[in-house]
């Protein structure tokens, strides 16, 4: 399609820009950012945060902070004032990271960025440092040509996968920081590479560490299976109680009947998206899309029980569960959580003892897609995917910031967007993202940050 000279030069620019950002992605990358000290020092992620702060002073941020947040972690915030009467706008990502999982599994070293396939591997190179190259490569392109339009405030969060709501909690003490007229959430993706997409909706969550206990210790399974009560087998009895068989969640007071109003989920795009196996069914009722985005959904994400390497025959006499519950928009997550926890307490075999606590807690968040910055979004992704139309999803993950964000500032305007695509296969082992989804959403970004100043200043 034709290209507007202002568009021709900002992609020249970004396309001139992306050695330089595929190096300073292998960088931040190479941090092992996992924000869970019983894991990786603390000092990778803070090193990090420092890469980052380092990043915004060097493209001219006045004002660039390390923020202490309540969690123990560190958040990077940085002001860069605009022209007078201009609008702000908030950019958002994080630089920490999930566990790399079995570093053995990957076919390259989870902290190496690596080149493969036309792709980038490397944990958080979708999710979300990549997010923060966008942001620079967006913000440096309107450099080049020119002053930035708008003020822009930046937010890289430290322990977003964690979910432990430190910069939820610094961001409520501290109303004022974050404050600006569009919060664009650099976190989630697009359908797929190609697919120009906003998220408009997200679940929220809550995690609940479950542990089961029934004897005094171990016994032997011949001598006292068959009498003893296993802990392991009531924990698995009481998960599988969780849902119904067609696996819809069963949680009594639990409503499972939302329904998605935005852009469909093909069913077979769904299963070869998630890599269903042949002859293997989708579990629950309703369109894919529902079950995504507008329902409650359960997963047990651990287990703490003997390994099968190793196991000897014994009857278990305490086990544990991780399960995490994702929450749609128009449920708390608390009260839901409890909800899950009661019933797991009320399907406990045996006489069984059961203690539940709930870890970290993240509230769903449903945008308005008909503000006007999603008019200049949508204009700006058509041009910079070559005509394709924005789609509008939601996403069953959760960023707990965004609903915290959208309580504290409700007149701001909401847009999610991001580099993760069906192949970026984020939390997992190969973790990678598209260096073509970055030039054009950096593209994208840069276009949106133009013309929505345009439109503000039409609209005054």
């Amino acid at each position: 399609m034709p290209l507007t000279p202002q568009h021709a030069a900002l992609a020249e620019t970004i396309d001139a820009a992306l050695p330089r950002a595929r190096a300073e992605l292998a960088e931040l990358v190479a941090f092992r950012s996992v924000a869970d000290p019983q894991q990786f020092p603390p000092a990778e992620c803070q090193a990090a945060a420092r890469w980052v702060a380092d990043a915004l002073r060097a493209e001219g941020f006045p004002e660039v902070r390390i923020l202490e947040t309540p969690d123990g972690t560190e958040s990077v915030f940085g002001h860069l004032p605009g022209p007078a009467g201009a609008p702000t706008v908030l950019l958002y990502a994080h630089y920490d990271v999930q566990p790399p999982l079995d570093e053995a599994a990957w076919t390259s070293p989870p902290f190496e960025l690596t080149e493969r396939d036309g792709r980038w591997y490397g944990r958080g190179a979708a999710d979300c440092k990549g997010g923060v190259l966008m942001h620079l490569l967006a913000l440096r392109a309107l450099r080049a040509q020119g002053d930035i339009p708008v003020g822009v405030k930046v937010i890289v969060e430290g322990s977003e996968e964690q979910g432990t709501g430190g910069l939820e909690r610094y961001a409520e003490a501290h109303p004022e920081l974050l404050a600006a007229d569009v919060l664009l959430i650099g976190d989630t993706g697009n359908v797929r590479a190609g697919q120009p997409t906003v998220t408009a909706s997200l679940r929220g969550m809550v995690a609940l560490d479950v542990r089961v206990e029934t004897l005094a210790g171990n016994l032997h399974s011949g001598a006292f299976g068959g009498a003893a009560p296993d802990a392991l087998a009531a924990l698995v009895r009481m998960l599988g109680s969780l849902h119904d068989a067609e696996g819809d969640v069963a949680v009594d007071g639990l409503a499972v009947d939302g329904a998605w109003a935005g852009t469909a989920y093909e069913e077979g795009a769904f299963r070869a998206d998630a890599g269903v196996l042949d002859g293997v069914r989708l579990v629950g009722s309703g369109a894919v899309a529902d079950r995504l985005w507008a329902r409650p959904a359960i997963t047990v994400v651990g287990i703490d029980c003997p390994p099968v390497v190793g196991a000897t025959p014994s009857v278990q006499a305490s086990a544990r569960a991780l399960v995490s519950v994702r929450v749609p928009p128009g449920m708390v997550a608390g009260p839901v959580g409890e909800l899950v926890a009661e019933h797991l307490r009320a399907h406990a075999p045996w006489g069984a003892r059961v203690t539940i606590e709930q870890q970290g807690e993240g509230q769903a968040f449903r945008a308005d897609v008909t503000s006007p910055a999603y008019a200049s979004m949508a204009s700006a992704m058509r041009d910079a995917y070559d005509g394709v139309e924005m789609a509008v999803i939601g996403q069953g993950g959760s960023i707990p910031l965004t609903a915290t964000l959208g309580g504290l500032y409700p007149a701001a305007e909401v847009l999610m967007i991001g580099l993760s695509d069906a192949a970026a296969r984020i939390h997992a082992v190969d973790e990678s993202v598209s260096p073509d989804e970055l030039r054009r959403m950096s593209l994208a970004e840069a276009l949106f940050l133009t013309r929505y100043a345009e439109s503000i200043t039409t609209t005054t």
